[in-house]
C-alpha cells in the first residue's frame, strides 16, 4: 500500500471515505508528521473554488500502526449523523488480525472492562469498578484455510514454527471502539497480534520486526443525508504479508 498517496473509496459533498496506510497517524499533533486529516484537507482544498479551508470532521479513528478503511465527514450536519450511529453501535466495523496461539474456541464473543494509562498510551484489563473503566466487546471467528488476508507463503513462520503453531488469523467484529481494544483483549486470551511489541512478545532488534498484522477492511454505516446502507470491503491483496 502506497503511504504517499491518498487511496479514496468513495466522495460526495456530505463525506469522504478512504484508506489509511499502516503507520500514518488518523490525526497528530506532532508538527511536520503528516496524518489523515491533513492528507485529506489537502486534497479537498484543491476542489475549493473559494479559496476557504475545507471542513472535514474526525468520525473514528486507527491507531497508528493499523491500516484500514476510515469515513470523514464533510458538514456538520454529516458529522452530527455519523456520530450518533458510531454512538449507538450502529457502524459495522470488521477487522483482520494474525494471533499467535489459537483461541480455545472457532467463535466466541470477548467481553471486557478496559482502562487506558494516559502516561504510556496503554490500555488494560480492569474490573468493572475501577476508576475510569470502559465495557468492551467483540465477537471473533477462526478463519478457515484458504479465506485470509495475510499470506504465509514467504516462509516467515514455517522455519521456526510447528505446523500446529503457527498463526491462526481472526475475523474479528468490534463492538465497541476502545483504545487499544482488539490489541488488549486478544493478548489477554492469549493470542498477541503477530506484529504487537507493545501487548505481545517483544523483538530485540527493530530491524527484524513484523508490522502489526491487524487491518480494518470493511466498514458498514448508514449515508447520513440518503439513510442507504453503505459497506466498503477492501480486497485481501492489499494486506497480504
Amino acid at each position: 500500500m502506497d503511504h504517499t498517496s491518498l487511496k479514496i473509496l468513495y466522495e460526495d459533498p456530505q463525506i469522504i471515505v478512504c484508506v489509511k496506510p499502516a503507520g500514518i497517524p488518523t490525526q497528530t499533533k506532532k508538527i511536520g508528521l503528516p496524518d489523515m486529516v491533513s492528507l485529506l484537507k489537502n486534497h479537498l482544498a484543491g476542489q475549493s473554488p473559494s479559496g476557504q479551508p475545507p471542513y472535514l470532521a474526525l468520525i473514528h479513528r486507527l491507531d497508528q500502526p493499523v491500516a484500514g478503511i476510515l469515513v470523514f465527514a464533510r458538514t456538520p450536519a454529516a458529522a452530527k449523523a455519523l456520530n450518533q450511529q458510531l454512538t449507538s453501535h450502529q457502524f459495522g466495523k470488521y477487522y483482520r488480525a494474525l494471533v499467535f496461539g489459537r483461541p480455545p474456541r472457532e467463535e466466541d464473543t470477548l467481553e471486557d472492562y478496559l482502562v487506558k494509562d494516559s502516561r504510556n498510551n496503554t490500555s488494560r484489563i480492569c474490573t468493572k469498578d475501577t476508576p475510569g473503566a470502559k465495557s468492551a466487546r467483540l465477537h471473533y471467528t477462526i478463519v478457515k484455510k484458504g479465506q485470509g488476508f495475510f499470506n504465509l507463503g514467504r516462509g516467515i513462520f514455517e522455519n521456526t514454527t510447528s505446523p500446529t503453531e503457527l498463526p491462526a488469523e481472526l475475523d474479528i467484529h468490534l463492538d465497541t471502539g476502545r483504545h487499544h481494544q482488539i490489541r488488549v483483549q486478544l493478548a489477554a486470551m492469549g493470542c498477541p497480534i503477530v506484529g504487537d511489541f507493545k501487548y505481545g512478545p517483544g523483538s530485540p532488534d527493530p530491524a527484524a520486526r513484523l508490522p502489526l498484522m491487524l487491518c480494518a477492511y470493511r466498514l458498514e454505516f448508514l449515508h447520513p443525508t440518503t439513510k442507504r446502507r453503505l459497506t466498503f470491503r477492501l480486497p485481501p491483496e492489499d494486506f497480504a504479508l
